[in-house]
């Protein structure tokens, strides 16, 4: 069962991916995305430059409770492939380091 995304999370999943307009749905199956940045990555971004650049346009505060969440295991990061290191280096540029770090090792990346 899909998590209810709050508020926060459909803000935050708008700025990520504007040309979803606001539908947290998939199209091929019909259902709720479980995750905000799973589809990001793996629907909406082309590259992961172009992730990156989608990770950027959020504020510290949001990146970090995606962090929060992904550490809480409520987020999926696990599956971003090749775009986890890119979001790994977004959040020691907008966080610190030690986030980055926390985030390594929940995943383990050493």
């Amino acid at each position: 069962m899909p998590r209810e995304f709050t508020r926060k999370d459909i803000e935050i999943f708008n700025k990520l991916a504007p040309e979803a307009g606001g539908r947290l749905t998939s199209r091929e199956a019909g259902h709720q995305y479980p995750f905000i940045l799973r589809p990001v990555s793996h629907k909406f971004a082309e590259s992961s430059e172009d992730f990156k650049k989608r990770l950027e346009r959020l504020s510290p505060e949001e990146l970090d409770y995606l962090v929060g969440l992904a550490l809480e295991g409520k987020e999926d990061v696990q599956s971003l492939d090749e775009d986890l290191e890119e979001l790994i280096a977004v959040v020691a540029e907008k966080l610190s380091s030690k986030r980055a770090e926390q985030l390594k090792n929940f995943v383990g990346i050493f």
